[in-house]
């Protein structure tokens, strides 16, 4: 199986390169956008290892105009930048998964080997989400309920993002902290709470509620 590594490091991409050959996997190694843009379209690999801070052209700018150009290839960000925000950027260009450096070799491998098992069709991200009345264009970051724009601050977005990403799943507080906050441990705060109440607010209007809350598991998203 064929996997492009996109890396300027050196030694980084020299460790990805015979580690993931030792794995089995072929491995195509370039070192600035511009290459991964022309090689991607030219001889699609199964999956992408794709660092943020190439010379020229980023990381999430090469991912933005692979999903431009309607290519659905699974995208592994890897970055030394690790804020929430960071991590939200680039899952919000089109990656599909973000790993911050440095990491274990054997993280590594979960998550391509995660990304691999997916069906190509949940591959291939809309940029608009609608469930109900609401829609999230990740495009351009505007949320609309019935058409009408609701304003919000860039972590509400976020959760609701992740909400509306699987109607009717339920997410628990634990991955609604890793997925937004970005942290492994529950602060033992109501900062979930708070920030479900505010959507509430934003999106239910005078209807029932479309974010449900299951005691002690968590929360779903869900047309009323």
């Amino acid at each position: 199986m064929n996997l492009m590594v996109v890396e300027d490091d050196a030694r980084v991409a020299d460790f990805l390169t015979r580690g993931l050959r030792a794995e089995g996997f072929r491995v195509q190694a370039l070192k600035t956008g511009e290459e991964a843009l022309v090689y991607a379209r030219q001889d699609t690999p199964a999956l992408i290892l794709l660092d943020v801070m190439l010379p020229g052209i980023s990381g999430m700018e090469v991912c933005q105009q692979l999903r431009a150009a309607r290519i659905a290839t699974p995208v592994l960000m890897l970055t030394a930048m690790g804020t929430v925000q960071d991590r939200v950027a680039g899952l919000r260009c089109g990656a599909d998964d973000y790993l911050t450096k440095p990491f274990a070799f054997e993280e590594l491998l979960a998550r391509i080997e995660a990304l691999l098992r997916r069906p190509p069709a949940l591959v291939e991200r809309s940029s608009v989400l609608t469930v109900g009345p609401i829609s999230f264009d990740r495009e351009r970051m505007e949320v609309s309920r019935n058409g009408e724009p609701v304003p919000m601050t860039a972590r509400e977005m976020a959760l609701l993002e992740l909400l509306m990403s699987s109607p009717g799943r339920l997410f628990s507080r634990e991955r609604i902290l890793s997925n937004v906050w970005g942290v492994d441990e529950d602060p033992l705060t109501n900062v979930v709470d708070v920030y479900i109440r505010r959507l509430r607010t934003k999106i239910d209007g005078d209807g029932p509620s479309m974010i449900s809350t299951v005691r002690g598991l968590g929360y779903r998203f869900e047309a009323q």
